[in-house]
């Protein structure tokens, strides 16, 4: 049950200001899940769920910024979802790419794309570059966007880069096998010179990461949340901050 306004206001307010600003994460990673269903329960079609969806890609931007977040990487569009019929498919781009263009054209972000661009149409991935582009010199806040993302293609590509960076190098197949190590991979990943996020949050209640951030993930903390993307309130993102503040992050000591 909602609390009424101004209850939820005030229990809003007290919640981000017991947030202690040392335990807030440097980078989020979100799972923007459940739009499609939220769009069913309206008895709408699927592109209404991910229009709304959008919509709320500004609002969680700058609720990281308020309490320091420094990275954000949203999984907008997998691998697994190019499955999907093609009207759909091609309605989602077009939803997403707007999206990206309309974060990179409010000036406010530094946007990455991240992801297997070839994998969608030309005018798409076209787009999708031209934002990162524009957006190149903004500080402030990192966003990465994981469109034709999926964890094991990245680690893929990671392997791959590194395999021919040391090809053209003339390091023999024996040596690089002698030499590998995690930091190697590490340094081919898509978010190369990033903090790995610390807390992992997927929304529309499923527990499950599904291929984000395979390799990065490996300490991070995780918070599922019931409600679906189109729902998602700053108090939801609240509610998960502090989740994550009252852990004990042993890292394996």
């Amino acid at each position: 049950m909602r609390l009424p306004r101004p209850v939820y206001g005030l229990y809003e307010r007290r919640l981000a200001a017991s947030l202690p600003r040392e335990a807030v994460p440097r980078h989020v990673g979100v799972i923007l899940d459940g739009n499609r269903r939220w769009a069913r329960s309206f008895g709408e079609p699927a592109s209404t769920g991910h229009r709304r969806g959008a919509d709320k890609i500004s609002d969680l931007l700058v609720w990281s910024q308020e309490v320091g977040v420094e990275v954000v990487t949203l999984w907008m569009l997998s691998t697994d979802n190019l499955k999907r019929p093609a009207a759909e498919l091609r309605e989602l781009v077009q939803i997403i790419t707007d999206a990206v263009c309309d974060l990179a054209t409010s000036g406010r972000w530094r946007i990455q794309v991240m992801g297997d661009l070839d994998l969608l149409d030309a005018d798409a991935a076209a787009k999708l570059r031209d934002a990162e582009e524009r957006t190149d010199g903004i500080g402030g806040l990192h966003v990465n966007v994981a469109i034709g993302y999926g964890g094991r293609h990245e680690i893929v590509d990671a392997v791959r880069s590194l395999l021919l960076d040391h090809a053209r190098r003339g390091t023999s197949l024996e040596q690089l096998a002698e030499s590998v190590d995690v930091e190697h991979i590490a340094e081919n990943l898509y978010t190369r010179g990033q903090p790995d996020p610390e807390l992992v949050i997927r929304t529309s209640g499923e527990q499950r990461l599904g291929g984000f951030l395979l390799w990065q993930s490996a300490h991070s903390e995780f918070y599922f949340c019931e409600a679906y993307w189109p729902d998602f309130r700053r108090v939801d993102f609240l509610r998960a901050l502090r989740s994550y503040a009252e852990r004990e992050r042993r890292l394996g000591r």
